[in-house]
């Protein structure tokens, strides 16, 4: 059973209602061309994949992406056994699942140490709404039972410490916090001490500044170090934030980070907020790390798990509510 088949149940079309009205600026936008594509064409033909190839390319799924998606569609056995382009749209859709899984289990999921205190490290640039991820994160986890601790360990930005502590204060979460300019390793030690007393897990800010790629990975490197060293192995997951509107900007940004530490998922903010939600296939195709967490509106709740059955649909939902 494909996609298409799974949401034309009415109870999975309801599940998966947020993505549908989160990814509607993108449906509407850079994949709003995919209606009338499979509409305009009645047989399958090289200006077709030109066409489909163009859509993809607009909504930041990256060109190598998207040329190697391309080259698979057309040389798919499927797609060489039809010619309705109608026929076509659940095999552009596995293939859309065959970018993201590349063959293996993807774990979506956060990841606990079942053993005590957990740990997360969230790192990314300035401006990608860091530290209100990291309150939504605080939001999720409490309303699942767990007691939170929030280390404000970006000292270095004007007012980041002071952001916390009001959205410690709105969620009931205590934040450990240091002097302005101070070192950020030992305001996240002093919260392990803290955190190691009562709490369940701590929630690490870090500094979005990109002065040089060495400064980044010293500093990243030594938060790491007191973290696994006061906490067995932690962080349990460190989480690269990206901002889904500044697109392929976002995507050159954050190799800096990759590249000067261990990320181990993504969270993706502001989803609802551009017209080229392909950004989601071109991460996990160009870094191979998956999305955890993606942003579908501005409220604590609007932080959703990612689920990959539903983003799909969110993209292709006004052609699978159709049929």
């Amino acid at each position: 059973m494909g996609l298409f088949d799974i949401f034309k149940s009415k109870d999975k079309r309801e599940k998966a209602k947020k993505y549908r009205i989160g990814m509607e600026k993108t449906r509407k936008g850079a994949f709003s061309r995919l209606t009338s594509l499979f509409s305009s064409h009645n047989t399958i033909s090289d200006d077709f994949f030109d066409e489909l190839e163009e859509i993809f390319v607009m909504a930041d799924m990256g060109v190598d992406t998207v040329v190697n998606f391309i080259d698979e569609l057309k040389t798919d056995i499927r797609t060489k056994k039809i010619t309705d382009v109608k026929a076509l749209q659940p095999i552009v859709v596995d293939k859309m699942f065959d970018i993201y899984l590349k063959g293996e289990v993807v774990n979506a999921n956060l990841n606990f140490n079942k053993k005590g205190l957990t740990a997360f490290l969230f790192v990314g640039v300035n401006g990608v709404g860091k530290t209100t991820t990291i309150a939504k994160v605080a939001h999720k986890l409490k309303s699942e039972g767990k007691k939170v601790l929030i280390a404000a360990g970006d000292t270095f930005r004007a007012g980041a410490t002071e952001q916390l502590e009001v959205w410690g204060g709105r969620l009931g979460c205590k934040v450990v916090t240091g002097a302005p300019g101070s070192d950020p390793s030992s305001v996240i030690y002093d919260a392990i001490q803290v955190a190691k007393d009562d709490y369940d897990v701590l929630l690490c800010d870090t500094a979005g500044r990109l002065q040089t790629k060495v400064n980044l990975m010293k500093e990243l490197e030594k938060i790491k170090r007191v973290i696994s060293r006061e906490v067995e192995g932690a962080p349990q997951d460190t989480l690269l934030v990206i901002d889904a509107t500044t697109g392929q900007n976002g995507l050159n940004q954050a190799k800096a980070f990759i590249e000067a530490t261990d990320v181990t998922g993504v969270v993706l903010t502001k989803l609802d907020g551009t017209a080229k939600g392909g950004i989601v296939l071109a991460i996990r195709d160009i870094y191979n790390i998956p999305i955890k967490f993606i942003g579908l509106g501005e409220k604590l709740e609007d932080l959703e798990y990612f689920d990959l059955e539903k983003y799909v649909y969110g993209l292709f939902a006004d052609i699978i509510d159709e049929e």
